[in-house]
């Protein structure tokens, strides 16, 4: 791993910030209910990094068990989502684009979950689409 910070980010009200150190896996829009709703948006893009290339450094997050494989961690303040960890890819970690100081650093390279995508959503038509969440998926 690299010692250099390459990204950082942090909530709305800036009561909680963080670091990535080394590169990005992939990043991708995703289209499931889950997102959509622990977001309040139509869509939510997601980076992934290795689990200790990201760190804390600055408060500490509240943590949402959204299911019996995946926990979010937001913001108790401001509510901003910041980051999805399933035990399917303990390893890794997704953290949301949008809560990055320069999130045109990172554009997406994917749909997924696009089996759940709303209709009227036209957004980087151009990219793959996979119907579940895996890259391992067969594109639509």
């Amino acid at each position: 791993m690299t010692d250099e910070i390459i990204h950082t980010g942090g909530c709305l009200c800036g009561a909680v910030r963080y670091a990535v150190k080394g590169p990005i896996h992939h990043a991708a829009h995703c289209h499931c209910e889950m997102c959509r709703r622990a977001n309040g948006a139509a869509v939510v893009t997601w980076f992934s990094v290795p689990l200790g290339h990201f760190q804390y450094l600055k408060g500490k997050p509240a943590l949402y068990r959204s299911s019996s494989h995946a926990e979010r961690r937001f913001c108790s303040v401001c509510g901003a989502q910041l980051t999805f960890h399933t035990v399917h890819e303990p390893n890794l970690i997704d953290v949301t684009v949008g809560t990055l100081d320069q999130p045109a650093a990172v554009p997406p390279t994917s749909h997924v979950w696009a089996s759940a995508r709303i209709p009227w959503l036209k957004l980087d038509e151009h990219l793959p689409s996979h119907l579940d969440g895996g890259s391992a998926s067969q594109p639509t």
